[in-house]
């Protein structure tokens, strides 16, 4: 069991989302500006976390320079509890304000399933294809259920 502090001597029993809201506070402060994503599995667990406790969907992106150290983490867009509509012309304008030179995409499936969708297939084609014209890569596409399901790792990037 887990207590927070509510006032000077009074505590009461966390809630799961506080303790999630709490290690994505920390996590948040560990993957800051600058660090090196040395491994695809290091991007999940963080990608994951962040993702974990909504119960909509959630598109985001993680922005890297040339030696894939992070320079931003963006929520992009949020949908409904099935879907999120993603604008490419958005994703484009944040990379290019970020100065990125490449990116992790993810985006989460409430329902637990990890499996791609046909719909995120074509997203993450039409991404790869807009974000090549200004030399920005995606790295994978990360969907986070019950487990992550890598793009990359399955060769469809």
């Amino acid at each position: 069991m887990l207590y927070i502090q509510t006032s000077p001597g009074y505590y009461e029993l966390a809630r799961e989302d506080d303790v999630i809201a709490e290690a994505t506070s920390i996590y948040t402060q560990y993957f800051c500006r600058g660090t090196a994503l040395t491994s695809p599995k290091e991007a999940e667990k963080y990608i994951n976390l962040k993702l974990i406790h909504y119960e909509h969907e959630v598109f985001l992106a993680v922005f890297l320079n040339n030696q894939h150290q992070v320079i931003s983490c963006d929520e992009l867009f949020r949908g409904t509890i099935d879907a999120a509509s993603v604008y490419p012309r958005e994703v484009v304008k944040a990379a290019l304000f970020h100065n990125a030179a490449a990116v992790i995409i993810a985006h989460n499936h409430p329902s637990g399933i990890a499996q791609p969708s046909t719909a995120d297939i074509e997203i993450t084609n039409k991404l790869k294809a807009v974000l090549a014209l200004i030399d920005v890569r995606i790295l994978d596409h990360l969907i986070c259920g019950s487990e992550v399901y890598s793009l990359a790792d399955h060769g469809q990037i």
